[in-house]
């Protein structure tokens, strides 16, 4: 039996999980998808910065477009890490299309002009 607790809305209710993937402890569906989606193949949003190319700022904001498998966090990790963009830059610009393979974008999430 796992225990989890439902990150899915700000009631957070303490689930259980048997080895059938039967759900208990939920208020809503939602935690019910969250916990097997959680035990069977874990996502996460990434957030981070990149470099910017000959600017006054230093690092511009991005994410993940959508959440990408646990296992390939630290990949685009590294993947961030080594990328720098010119400006300007727009809320949602692809900085990194499909990161590791993933079919996931890494996007910009502030406006930076030259």
């Amino acid at each position: 039996m796992k225990e989890l607790i439902c990150i899915t809305c700000p009631r957070g209710c303490h689930l259980s999980v048997d080895d059938n993937l039967n759900v208990t402890g939920n208020f809503c569906p939602r935690g019910a998808m969250y916990a097997k989606a959680e035990l069977t193949h874990p996502v996460r949003m990434v957030t981070s910065t990149v470099a910017i190319a000959s600017i006054s700022e230093c690092r511009l904001p991005v994410k993940t477009k959508e959440p990408v498998p646990k296992e390939l966090i630290f990949p685009v990790m590294d993947e961030i890490r080594k990328t720098v963009v010119k400006v300007p830059v727009k809320i949602g610009d692809v900085v990194i299309k499909n990161v590791c393979g993933s079919g996931v974008d890494v996007i910009s999430t502030k406006e930076i002009k030259e």
